[in-house]
């Protein structure tokens, strides 16, 4: 009896080949996982990317959108300058092309990104529309990454699309990659058709160079203290425990060679005990109250807003603080500013007369306060002289929690969201609805000062959701701050619990 004819598998997106590049289980599960992925990417990812898309269109006058039109007529038409996401299917992929320009020689491939420099990957995604096209007859003189210029200034007259981008060939770069594009299609289209989900270990590639939503799955028969998860784990390292047949950091040998806090993580999840260092009474000797507890939030727009700002730089928009008196009262200010111009100097002005009027350290949970702080001094020399008070009072709470505790309830993490439940339980940002962190409140400031947010509700909803944030991650420090204090009463001199 003759066996069934084989189907030819259909072809790749752009996407799932990527994915598969990146673990060819990942593609197998996109393709046939039962359960979703996780949640879907916020919106403003989406938006910034199309914006940027728009933004590059301006570099080709006279281009056309493809529409569903066939690319052979639109290659041959000799009038098109310009080709605005062409959709081809040939040689075993699908890939939509965001601009194929014509210039003297032929046509060139240009690929718009919204980052500051041409990535590795970007060259894979690249590699695979190069190939489509020479696949479907398009003779290609030249393939570019078109990215954002981070050394243009925006000027009084608007943006200037030509100066924003960069344009840079990579056809070179790219020559071996599109010579082993037909081979690696060839395996990765059967993977989705496999009736068994291929193997890969958990590692390096399962945030590399995207961080992958199915990490849950794959590493769900791994221990909670996966020796994976250990921060700084040297590739030696990795190797070593392995030869062991070690998998939980508990179960690391005490004489295996660990760095300071490796040790310390190590020790809290062997004996199930937080550590607490003995001088932590003493680093917060300067955090006693009364104190300020002071939080920024800021928007890095890909595309300039604002004359004399440039491609991603940072633009604080908010600040959050909390003030403890002596006697341990609570009392909270904010600052949010207009979305409709430049934010710094009404957030400079606001925050150096909030901080006038009260006493004590500020107390902050990163570098960045202090940076932003620095940034508009240099760019405001009249309020140089409080913004330089102001950052003579700031005292850094994220080093003493970096060097000073650790409690495996962390989750091997010494962002504020993690450290704040764990040292004081109760608390959580799971009621916040809309923003619930800097990302999305970057994002949703960045919507309504570009115009892509202009709906009345929705821009009042955004401003509430983007007050309640920040108000609780200043919050959240209190909370920590105070729950260092108890730990620190505590202490005998030695590690405690």
């Amino acid at each position: 009896m003759a066996e069934p004819a084989r189907m030819t598998p259909p072809p790749l997106s752009a996407a799932r080949y990527l994915a598969g590049l990146q673990c060819p289980r990942r593609l197998w599960l996109l393709e046939n996982a039962p359960d979703p992925v996780g949640p879907a990417p916020p919106a403003w990812v989406n938006d910034s990317a199309a914006e940027v898309r728009r933004a590059a269109r301006q570099v080709f006058p006279g281009g056309v959108a493809a529409e569903g039109q066939a690319i052979a007529a639109l290659l041959a038409g000799p009038a098109v300058p310009a080709i605005f996401d062409a959709v081809v299917v040939a040689g075993g992929a699908q890939v939509r092309v965001d601009v194929l320009a014509r210039e003297p020689g032929g046509w060139t491939l240009v690929k718009v990104k919204g980052s500051g420099s041409v990535k590795d990957h970007y060259l894979d995604e690249v590699a695979l529309q190069a190939h489509v096209l020479g696949e479907a007859g398009a003779a290609l003189r030249g393939i570019e990454v078109m990215h954002l210029n981070t050394a243009y200034v925006r000027g009084p007259d608007g943006i200037d699309a030509a100066a924003l981008f960069t344009r840079a060939d990579v056809s070179a770069a790219v020559g071996a990659r599109i010579a082993a594009i037909a081979g690696r299609l060839a395996v990765l289209r059967d993977v989705p058709g496999q009736t068994v989900l291929p193997f890969a270990e958990p590692g390096r590639q399962c945030d590399t160079p995207y961080s992958c939503g199915f990490w849950p799955r794959c590493a769900s028969d791994k221990p909670k203290d996966w020796v994976r998860l250990l921060p700084r784990l040297t590739a030696m390292q990795a190797q070593g425990l392995a030869v062991l047949g070690v998998e939980a950091i508990s179960a690391i040998p005490a004489d295996f060679p660990l760095d300071g806090r490796q040790a310390v993580i190590r020790d809290a999840f062997a004996t199930g005990r937080p550590y607490i260092a003995a001088d932590l009474p003493r680093l917060l000797h300067r955090f006693a109250p009364p104190a300020c507890y002071l939080d920024f939030e800021a928007m890095m727009p890909p595309i300039p807003l604002y004359a004399g700002t440039r491609p991603f730089q940072t633009l604080p928009f908010q600040w959050s603080l909390h003030h403890t008196g002596a006697a341990g009262t609570l009392t909270h200010q904010a600052f949010l500013a207009p979305h409709d111009a430049d934010p710094r100097r009404a957030f400079a002005e606001t925050l150096i007369a909030a901080l006038a009027a009260l006493p004590g350290p500020v107390i902050v949970y990163s570098p960045f306060e202090q940076t932003q702080l620095r940034q508009l001094a240099a760019h405001f020399p009249d309020l140089a002289a409080p913004l330089g008070g102001i950052i003579a009072r700031l005292a850094d709470l994220l080093p003493v929690v970096r060097g000073a505790v650790y409690f495996p309830a962390f989750g091997f993490s010494n962002s504020i969201k993690a450290v704040a439940p764990a040292l004081s339980p109760g608390f959580s940002y799971d009621d916040l609805t809309g923003i619930a962190d800097g990302a999305a409140a970057s994002a949703a400031f960045a919507g309504m000062a570009s115009g892509s947010i202009t709906d009345p509700a929705a821009i009042a909803a955004q401003r509430r959701a983007l007050l309640a944030y920040c108000e609780r991650d200043t919050l959240a420090m209190v909370e920590v701050h105070r729950a260092l204090q108890r730990a620190a009463s505590q202490t005998d001199g030695g590690q405690s619990a």
